[in-house]
């Protein structure tokens, strides 16, 4: 017999709409931006201010913010009194870069790709300083906690992916020649929005 879902699992889905908005938004918003090479610019130039694809990128991702925040917050709710401690905090300070990320992003946009500077831009620059960080922080604590317990291997597994991945964007974007700056870099921002899709699934299937 099927074990029936509580309501409250089904707003996992929700982090599955946000990764595949965020992807459609990725794929789509170059047809707007004359000139844009995917494989030299970071993605975040497609929603800069002053970009010509800035009004696509928004349309395309709308379900990107607000089912990602909605599905991550249940998701603590949902959390309480299950996993251990550790993979609860992680899972906690993943939400709160979450919350920083799409806060922070939307009060300092970059304002111009090709001239970085000023207010603005510096602190967009904080922000993701601190998503690097946290994001960083919590994927740690998943994989200590997730290996500790046999019954969240694969969570710890998916956590250990999501991190390599960070990585590879934050130390190949140092090292690689600047043709190729874009796509190194998205290993690092597809990473944190798909691990939005992982727990999603989890939540969704009732931790398990």
């Amino acid at each position: 017999m099927k074990e029936k879902k509580e309501l409250i699992q089904w707003f996992g889905l929700l982090g599955v709409i946000s990764f595949l908005s965020y992807v459609a938004a990725v794929v789509f918003s170059p047809l707007a931006y004359p000139g844009y090479d995917w494989r030299a610019q970071a993605v975040s130039d497609l929603s800069a201010v002053v970009a010509p694809s800035k009004m696509l990128w928004t349309q395309i991702s709308a379900l990107y913010d607000i089912c990602g925040i909605v599905s991550v917050t249940i998701l603590v709710l949902y959390i309480q009194g299950k996993l251990n401690q550790c993979l609860r905090v992680g899972i906690y300070l993943y939400v709160v870069m979450n919350w920083i990320s799409s806060v922070g992003y939307r009060m300092f946009p970059l304002v111009d790709a090709e001239n970085v500077g000023g207010f603005q831009d510096f602190c967009h620059l904080i922000v993701t300083v601190l998503v690097v960080l946290l994001s960083i922080a919590s994927m740690i604590l998943i994989m200590v906690g997730g290996y500790r317990k046999k019954q969240f291997v694969s969570l710890a597994v998916f956590a250990t992916m999501a991190l390599g991945l960070m990585f590879i964007g934050a130390i190949g974007t140092n090292i690689v020649p600047k043709e190729y700056f874009g796509v190194v870099e998205r290993f690092s921002v597809m990473s944190a929005t798909g691990f939005n899709a992982v727990l999603g699934i989890y939540q969704f299937r009732g931790m398990k």
